[in-house]
């Protein structure tokens, strides 16, 4: 089924209502306990003028269970097939289209090129609750259902451009890793793999973790994280503490277990960009059911996005790594895993 908006989306035909489409689509997945209202156009997150500017999004909203939600979305001109979906997903006290303007509008371009749906959502407080209860957030407080809203907003975006249901995909820095971990955990029967950066598995959701397949995942992680500690322990934003995690290696190693992985390959070293103060150490396993488990260490990176844009002054966040382009590195590895 191919539902097109009539008004939001330059250059659709005309075509059925949203709210037709949102009724005849849940007709065809069937009751949910998370009934979503149809998806509409409507105002995002505010942000400041440097994060506008180039914009190329449009912001939509829903209801889940009676909560209003909001979401960015880049369409491609050409939907002429299903398209795979990439969340992508904002870090604590930023937004949707904070992300796009962090990814430098990378993933939108991939999306002209290859043909995908790129999602930028909000979170509630600007944040997420990725399964950390002593986090100290509004989502958390509030009691947020986070899960049910990134499990039901692939589905609900086949009023913007059909979508293709085995390849669906998460990606997000810190928080937003962090919540991709948890994606993982309670959603791999319909995502196909997640891409965390700059997060590690929180010793919480470590312990209770059992996706219901193994899963295929990319880890993005720097040495010189100042916020996310490489070596595991509380995430430490200034004085605050918001959290433990377990250390790259151990979050590593748990994915190896739950995804029933072989050991490491030999590593593949880069350092092309001398003078970055960043060179990539990248691992492999191969997995149960053709899943993955990749670990890009960032010796010298920092808590961004690599090859993104350096939101706060290097001694607060660290280097961002100029080896790697995240959003292309992000692709390829989810262009490899569809659902079963």
């Amino acid at each position: 089924m191919t539902c097109n908006r009539q008004t939001t989306l330059p250059g659709n035909r005309p075509g059925r209502s949203a709210a037709h489409c949102g009724a005849l689509l849940a007709t065809l997945l069937g009751a949910s306990v998370h009934a979503a209202a149809p998806v509409r156009a409507t105002d995002c997150i505010a942000v400041n003028r440097r994060q506008a500017a180039g914009l190329e999004s449009q912001c939509y909203a829903l209801e889940i269970a009676g909560q209003r939600r909001t979401f960015r979305a880049y369409v491609p001109a050409s939907r002429s097939r299903p398209l795979p979906v990439i969340l992508v997903l904002h870090g604590g006290g930023g937004s949707g289209a904070g992300m796009e303007w962090l990814t430098q509008r990378g993933f939108n371009r991939i999306a002209d090129r290859d043909g995908a749906l790129i999602v930028y959502p909000d979170g509630i407080g600007k944040g997420w609750n990725d399964g950390r209860s002593d986090l100290k957030s509004v989502a958390v407080r509030k009691h947020v259902d986070d899960l049910a809203f990134l499990r039901a907003l692939p589905h609900e975006l086949a009023v913007l451009a059909p979508i293709d249901s085995r390849r669906l995909y998460s990606t997000g820095i810190s928080n937003g890793g962090l919540m991709s971990y948890r994606l993982a955990c309670d959603a791999a029967d319909i995502f196909a793999a997640v891409a965390p950066v700059a997060a590690n598995l929180s010793t919480e959701l470590a312990r209770r973790c059992q996706p219901a397949r193994p899963i295929a995942i990319a880890i993005l992680e720097g040495t010189d994280d100042p916020i996310m500690p490489w070596s595991g322990g509380a995430i430490r934003v200034l004085l605050s503490t918001r959290g433990t995690v377990l250390s790259t290696g151990a979050t590593a190693a748990r994915w190896l277990e739950l995804d029933k992985c072989s050991a490491f390959d030999k590593p593949q070293l880069t350092d092309a960009v001398k003078s970055d103060g960043t060179a990539i150490a990248e691992y492999r396993a191969h997995c149960a059911g053709s899943a993955e488990v990749v670990l890009d260490e960032i010796r010298g990176g920092g808590h961004t996005w690599p090859g993104g844009v350096l939101y706060l002054p290097e001694l607060l966040i660290g280097r961002v790594s100029r080896e790697l382009d995240a959003d292309e590195a992000v692709w390829r590895f989810f262009q490899q895993h569809a659902l079963p």
